[in-house]
């Protein structure tokens, strides 16, 4: 639409009474609508512009695309690990920050291993052959041969929905911070952790683990369940997430490697694998039995887009490299030249299997009500059938109710599974499927 504009001569000096500065005017001159009385067309734009001729032309135009979050290429390994070459994701901190931070959504999960065997001692009859003289020398061999009596899997993930506390490591813990090695940092100073320190630093992460506390806990004082998300401290380094993703990016090192690491606690790990030992004993199997819980999905690999770095990444090219002897100076690359190796293993999230919260207004209102004050349920808040514990307990600081479920209601509902697999000598690669259908067992008289 094309609008031609009148000329009129200037009739002085500006003042008060000017339309374009007031409302009304002396000389009958009509002000301009105000903004909200001009009509659009919808869901279109205008393009103004103003030629040489003093017109002013008016055009539509097409509404800009919508904002859409970029999606970095990726992909899962045989443990559920996630590894990404994305180009993009080595060269934009914020892009690394954010997309670490939508990984953190998918919650890992352990997957517990029952594995017996035993060996048996045979003999066979084996003949040998000579072929100076032609005859043939028959002699009975004794050998060991280990049979496999059981293997299967369960897997063992938070019975709730959960979000992670992000959480890093501090300064004065051994770390990868870019190089090869473990280093410490202070005031701006990184300096390479000694093997003693190095040593009991690796042993205080494997009881920690084992007795389910979270990663950004440095001692067993003052730790308990219920403060165990309250007021916590999990960002322990001076830098932050992003402030680690943006050195990670600017290294100009062409295997390096970003790691954010996945961790479940809540659980007493290293109980929880003695009472499965003990359930497949009470079978009477006289076997060696192996017991394990590893993480699954519990690890973001963030690694360079170059063809070396994606051969390493994948483990039947990386296995041949170690045949044909060219993985040894890879790792001499890596480990010593400037522009080889470094990993950054600083940070991550943490997932609680159970988890003790304070109860809201509503919640403590009924409990309350019903006049319970032995730490059992009010009715709406019914417990789990595999265990006659509270699931609400009052302390010092509060009223808390239980989420998930204890290592010991776990145990208690699969302890069956465990036995029966133990005894019908089951071995399959999938996990056991957890089959049964609670809500249909509560409407049995008695249960």
């Amino acid at each position: 639409m094309i609008v031609q504009n009148k000329q009129q001569e200037a009739q002085g000096a500006p003042d008060e009474h000017d339309p374009l500065l007031g409302s009304s005017s002396s000389n009958g001159v009509v002000p301009p609508p105000p903004f909200e009385d001009v009509e659009h067309a919808s869901g279109s734009h205008q393009l103004v512009d103003f030629s040489q001729n003093n017109q002013l032309v008016v055009a539509s135009a097409e509404a800009p695309p919508d904002f859409a979050l970029y999606e970095a290429d990726y992909f899962e390994t045989g443990s559920g690990n996630l590894v990404s070459h994305d180009p993009h994701l080595n060269t934009d901190g914020e892009a690394l920050y954010r997309f670490l931070l939508a990984q953190a959504d998918k919650t890992p999960s352990y997957r517990l291993h029952c594995k017996g065997t035993h060996d048996e001692h045979r003999t066979r009859w084996v003949t040998e052959h000579h072929s100076s003289d032609g005859r043939h020398d028959t002699r009975l061999e004794s050998y060991s041969e280990t049979v496999t009596d059981f293997d299967f899997y369960i897997d063992i993930g938070p019975g709730f929905a959960t979000k992670p506390i992000h959480w890093s490591v501090a300064d004065d813990e051994p770390a990868y911070r870019g190089l090869m090695v473990r280093e410490v940092e202070s005031v701006g100073h990184k300096r390479v952790v000694k093997r003693a320190e190095r040593k009991a630093y690796a042993k205080w992460s494997e009881e920690r683990e084992a007795m389910g506390y979270p990663p950004w806990v440095v001692g067993l004082d003052g730790w308990t369940e219920e403060t165990a998300e309250a007021n916590v401290v999990a960002l322990r380094s001076s830098k932050s997430l992003r402030q680690w993703a943006d050195e990670y990016c600017a290294s100009p090192k062409l295997l390096k490697e970003f790691v954010y690491h996945k961790v479940l606690y809540g659980w007493n790990i290293q109980q929880l694998k003695a009472a499965i030992r003990s359930c497949i004993k009470s079978t009477m199997y006289q076997g060696s039995v192996t017991v394990e819980l590893k993480e699954t999905g519990s690890k973001i690999y963030i690694r360079p887009d170059n063809k070396l770095s994606r051969m390493l990444s994948n483990k039947w090219l990386k296995f041949l490299s170690i045949i044909l002897f060219i993985f040894p100076f890879i790792w001499l690359f890596k480990r010593f030249h400037s522009r080889g190796g470094g990993r950054w293993e600083v940070c991550g999230g943490a997932y609680a299997l159970k988890q003790w919260v304070p109860l809201a207004e509503q919640e403590e209102e009924i409990l309350r009500a019903s006049g319970s004050n032995s730490g059992d349920l009010p009715p709406g808040y019914t417990s789990t059938s595999f265990s006659s514990a509270p699931r609400v307990k009052q302390t010092r600081t509060g009223t808390f109710k239980l989420l998930g479920l204890r290592e010991g209601e776990w145990f208690r509902k699969w302890e069956g599974t465990i036995t029966r697999a133990v005894i019908s000598k089951y071995q399959a690669s999938a996990p056991i499927l957890d089959t049964r259908n609670n809500a249909d067992l509560v409407f049995l008289d008695g249960y």
